[in-house]
């Protein structure tokens, strides 16, 4: 199962087990008290690999270092067991001090009372839908940890092969979109496509932001009707019918399939929707210095792209922490430290800071440099920044793909696959 899926699969389970353990949560705080000599012990979880692991310990000891009297006791493990046991921990009163969050999860915990609202952090040199991103009506609930934006990605040898020049992404269209995935597909190697699918819920949210609509709106609800989906299920027959894309089969195939596994990592497609961090790993995978790109406007201007930052995952807190202000040191030495930036580097996403983000450009891989680089060549071109997703939001999202792939398999037509899609995606958020 890709990593996508999976995350997809525990943010299901996990859901439910948010909602009853958060509301059996007392005003009693599990939080350690400071000890005799006045030293403070704060707990830390987190997931991810043994790397950073490793790397997370080093931001510990550094921020340990200038403040002798916090202790930070480190809690982790891998994404797949984190929210079922975050939500054990909420429910007995024995959550930790700072919490590493993720967007499925961030409105949930603080639309509850879990999560302390984090005053006293420095945003000061955060482009402002950073800084939004965690904020749940109004307060700021989360400090975004890294930085991505949805890119294209291509494969610059095959686009070569097929000899179709790549339209100026500053100025590229989706139909221009599709025309030029077409012709790759047409002029290339039998197996070897235009284009990965398009059909996630990233791609999708900009279609309707760029049509004056949302995937979501703030208070949780859906942010477009059953015309607009209706138009961007006829988006994906038109990409099935011009073979920009591979048959439905195919992209079934590849989205369950590792991301190292997947079409773009294999040189089998040709362009590819991801996330900006991913591109030091698919090149990596596919051989080729992979290039990045702006996703397509529908009125062929970069601003109109309506683009947005995501963050990669926050920096969050328990509300019933006895230590609110040794928390908040904590996460504004790991958001505005330069050193934290350096020890960090790109490995929760580009900095969101500025000023650190400048400071790690030069000790970047060149993929994550060239990430960097992106990320502030678009920073005057974002719209606004995107709400927190709500409760139900992955399910919802679910549908939108699994309806969305009903069209490429033409089994359904847009007209049907958007009543459908629209019906369970407003149950799932009821």
């Amino acid at each position: 199962m890709s990593i996508r899926a999976r995350k997809n699969l525990g943010a299901k389970v996990a859901a439910a087990a948010v909602a009853v353990a958060i509301t059996m949560t007392g005003c009693s705080g599990g939080s350690q008290q400071a000890s005799s000599d006045g030293t403070v012990t704060l707990r830390f979880s987190w997931w991810g690999s043994d790397v950073r692991h490793k790397m997370t310990q080093k931001l510990i000891d550094a921020f340990e270092a200038k403040n002798p009297n916090i202790k930070i006791e480190g809690e982790y493990g891998d994404w797949s067991g984190y929210w079922d046991k975050l939500a054990t921990q909420v429910a007995s009163q024995d959550a930790p001090d700072i919490i590493q969050m993720d967007a499925a999860y961030l409105g949930e915990y603080a639309d509850r009372g879990a999560l302390l609202e984090l005053k006293d952090v420095d945003l000061a040199k955060f482009d402002q839908a950073v800084a939004d991103a965690g904020k749940v009506e109004g307060k700021q609930y989360a400090i975004t940890a890294g930085v991505n934006a949805q890119v294209v990605l291509s494969n610059p040898a095959l686009v070569a092969a097929s000899g179709v020049a790549l339209p100026d992404d500053k100025s590229w269209t989706w139909d221009d979109y599709n025309k030029t995935a077409a012709a790759i597909t047409e002029k290339s190697k039998s197996g070897v496509y235009g284009s990965g699918a398009v059909s996630g819920d990233a791609p999708m949210n900009l279609w309707f932001r760029q049509h004056g609509k949302s995937l979501f709106t703030p208070d949780g609800k859906l942010g477009f009707d059953e015309g607009d989906l209706k138009g961007w299920y006829e988006y994906q027959a038109e990409l099935r019918d011009s073979k920009a894309v591979p048959p439905a089969s195919v992209m079934t195939e590849d989205v369950t399939a590792s991301v190292d596994q997947q079409g773009l990592a294999t040189n089998r497609f040709v362009l590819a929707w991801y996330w900006s961090n991913q591109l030091g790993a698919l090149s990596k995978a596919s051989g080729q210095a992979l290039e990045i790109h702006r996703p397509p406007s529908t009125d062929g201007t970069a601003a109109g792209a309506e683009q947005f930052y995501k963050s990669s995952q926050f920096w969050s807190a328990s509300s019933r922490t006895k230590h609110p202000a040794e928390v908040q040191k904590f996460i504004d030495f790991l958001s505005n430290s330069v050193e934290a930036g350096e020890i960090a580097l790109a490995d929760r996403g580009i900095p969101g800071n500025s000023e650190v983000r400048a400071a790690v450009l030069p000790k970047l891989t060149p993929e994550d440099a060239a990430t960097a680089k992106f990320i502030d060549e678009i920073s005057s071109e974002l719209g606004d920044a995107v709400p927190v997703p709500p409760a139900g939001s992955s399910s919802a999202v679910e549908a939108f793909g699994r309806y969305a792939m009903e069209v490429h398999f033409n089994r359904m037509s847009p007209a049907d696959a958007a009543k459908k899609a629209i019906d369970e995606a407003k149950s799932a958020l009821s």
